[in-house]
């Protein structure tokens, strides 16, 4: 059942008639939510009158059969979880997968997968370290998150969260941090980092087997300190991993486990994937969890709408890709309305 904040309400407003209608479509009990609308101080007529109108109001009725398609769509979802626990719950390392193989094996599923030996001729998995950054673009301004450790929504926020400073400053920053999720240069910082650091993408080589080399966009730079953390969310594309520098600890849920992640606000959730609380999140109990470890010289696919947790063990920098060779463009058919 929803909760309800306990104030002083004397009066049923439409506020109350959205908790009681969703309510009543999430099953809850009719007598369970008379309770808490007397607890809350509404009197005892208008609290029988009110839920007597919802329950034989046509609105919920249409509602209803809404949410018995939505039901179809879960058992749909549901056959696909059970499914995939034939499989090990493990991501699979594969070394240089063919083109034809990813895309049967990986890419048209949407299963994600390790891929080894695809970075083996990029300069920057020999050339990049704190001081070679500080060398070539250390007097260029970059931008950055800053402040996130003030901010429990910092992802949701992040606009509130960009900062400009030099590139050889943040460098320093990154290299004296220790362990800190308070700064993180991300993908969303990508508009100004682009020309800033372009000097670093001569370091960085398309991957042919998978990648368009000719698309305006052509990867992602992530850079910070150990501890950096991106919560719980899934993308709206596929998307590639490539780690340069550093490890990184990535756990992964399938797309079809949406219903019990707990998704609130677009691609987000509020599970903590550094410690799932299966007390407040009892669903979670269900959810397959892959975990698994990126590597320098690694590339790892998520697919898309594939719930991940990414945590920097290490110094990390990672470059990402989206630029794929097949239909990588989902968002036509994305809610509008993203309040969940």
């Amino acid at each position: 059942m929803a909760q309800v904040e306990l104030r002083p309400v004397i009066h049923v407003d439409n506020e109350w008639r959205r908790w009681i209608a969703e309510n009543l479509l999430l099953d809850g009990p009719p007598q369970a939510i008379y309770e808490q609308m007397l607890h809350a101080g509404i009197p005892h007529d208008e609290a029988v009158q009110e839920l007597q109108q919802a329950i034989g109001s046509p609105y919920i009725a249409g509602a209803q059969r809404l949410r018995n398609r939505l039901g179809k769509r879960d058992w749909v979802l549901d056959t696909q979880r059970r499914m995939n626990r034939l499989r090990e719950a493990e991501v699979p390392r594969r070394h240089q997968l063919s083109r034809e193989e990813f895309l049967d094996g990986y890419y048209s599923t949407g299963r994600p997968v390790i891929i080894t030996g695809m970075m083996e001729d990029w300069p920057a998995l020999q050339r990049w370290n704190l001081d070679y950054f500080k060398q070539r673009c250390g007097d260029r301004d970059v931008e950055i998150q800053f402040g996130r450790d003030t901010d429990a929504q910092y992802e949701l926020r992040k606009t509130a969260h960009r900062k400009t400073m030099s590139f050889g400053d943040y460098v320093e920053l990154v290299r004296n941090a220790g362990h800190s999720n308070n700064f993180y240069m991300t993908a969303y910082n990508e508009g100004q980092n682009r020309q800033a650091l372009d000097v670093l993408w001569q370091d960085i080589v398309q991957i042919p087997a998978y990648l368009d080399g000719s698309a305006s966009t052509q990867g992602f730079l992530w850079f910070g300190p150990a501890g950096t953390v991106t919560p719980f969310h899934h993308d709206l594309t596929n998307n590639f991993m490539a780690q340069v520098l550093g490890r990184k600890r990535i756990l992964l849920m399938p797309a079809c486990e949406i219903a019990n992640v707990y998704n609130h606000e677009h691609c987000f959730t509020h599970v903590d994937g550094r410690q799932i609380d299966l007390q407040r999140y009892p669903r979670m109990h269900d959810v397959q969890v892959l975990s698994c470890t990126l590597n320098p010289g690694e590339v790892l696919f998520l697919p898309v709408g594939c719930w991940h947790f990414v945590e920097g063990l290490d110094i990390s920098v990672t470059v990402s890709f989206t630029n794929f060779l097949w239909d990588n463009d989902f968002t036509g058919q994305y809610p509008s309305q993203q309040a969940f």
